[in-house]
């Protein structure tokens, strides 16, 4: 039996991390580190489920489910902004425009502070790759439009609501005037992805350094995530030596942000921002990082 090559993706050639760029991130650092802190809501009682813990056996409304995600856009989300403000540490604040219509003061807060918002579709119920294209090209426009009617600015990134695309969503993205993916976590480096209407930059997006997959799915304690986050740190600073590398550290403040976690999570934090230019560490978002590659590129 004939055995043919694997169906592409077609969007970026195959890399290895031993192919090196011998660039540098502002300040002469290697390694570029950012904090991407999600902000979602939910539909309550329809929709794509919030279930991370086992769904309510009389079905919805899941008052448990919700509830849960609720306490990060009530405590969670404010208890981490705090401690953000107290590092001095920029964050991409990645936010469905469902937030403006439930909780819009919470995310006008990271704005305040000059954080980065970076579109996550509408809502976490739903699944971005399920729609047609139609609708998912219009779900695209109307996310990025409304959030640059709030702010002024339209986001540069996007992350799809459980990094579900389609096989045109990178083409809708680029056509609708992003710069960015988030979806793709498959290098520790900024990579060109091909699309109809030019290159969009995918940005590396953790699916370890993931609290939800790693403490609600693996049931790693957050001792053990704290960790991983301070391990993946050094030894990408390490490797960061010989070539630009980008780390990031994706966080849900109903999960982190529960009293007895977020103390861990100060500590590793605080211990790591403590790096900064002079020890190679680049403190940044992801819409600076693609502004800097573009430079260099």
């Amino acid at each position: 039996m004939t055995r043919h090559p694997l169906r592409h993706h077609q969007r970026f050639d195959y890399r290895p991390i031993t192919d090196r760029d011998d660039w540098r991130w502002p300040g002469d650092t290697g390694l570029a580190v950012y904090v991407g802190l999600n902000l979602e809501h939910y539909a309550f009682g329809e929709g794509r489920g919030v279930g991370i813990a086992p769904p309510a056996p009389a079905g919805e409304p899941d008052v448990l489910n919700y509830a849960w995600r609720e306490y990060g856009n009530r405590v969670g989300a404010w208890r981490c902004l705090e401690l953000f403000e107290a590092l001095n540490l920029p964050v991409g604040v990645i936010a469905n425009t469902a937030i403006l219509d439930h909780c819009p003061a919470l995310l006008d807060a990271f704005a305040e502070r000059g954080d980065e918002i970076i579109a996550h579709g509408h809502t976490n119920a739903e699944r971005q790759g399920q729609l047609g294209i139609d609708e998912e090209r219009e779900l695209i426009r109307r996310c990025r439009t409304r959030l640059a009617e709030r702010y002024g600015q339209a986001p540069e990134g996007w992350l799809s609501p459980w990094i579900s695309e389609s096989e045109s969503t990178p083409d809708l993205l680029r056509e609708a005037g992003f710069g960015y993916s988030l979806n793709w976590a498959h290098d520790d480096r900024p990579i060109a992805m091909q699309t109809t209407h030019g290159d969009l930059w995918s940005i590396p997006y953790p699916q370890e350094l993931n609290d939800i997959p790693t403490m609600s799915s693996h049931r790693v304690s957050m001792s053990e995530f704290a960790t991983m986050i301070r391990d993946q740190f050094h030894e990408l600073r390490e490797q960061s030596r010989h070539q630009p590398l980008v780390m990031g550290i994706s966080l849900h403040p109903w999960l982190v942000g529960q009293p007895f976690r977020l103390r861990q999570l100060r500590e590793v934090l605080a211990e790591l921002a403590d790096y900064r230019e002079a020890q190679g560490v680049w403190w940044t978002t992801p819409g600076a990082i693609v502004r800097q590659v573009e430079a260099v590129a």
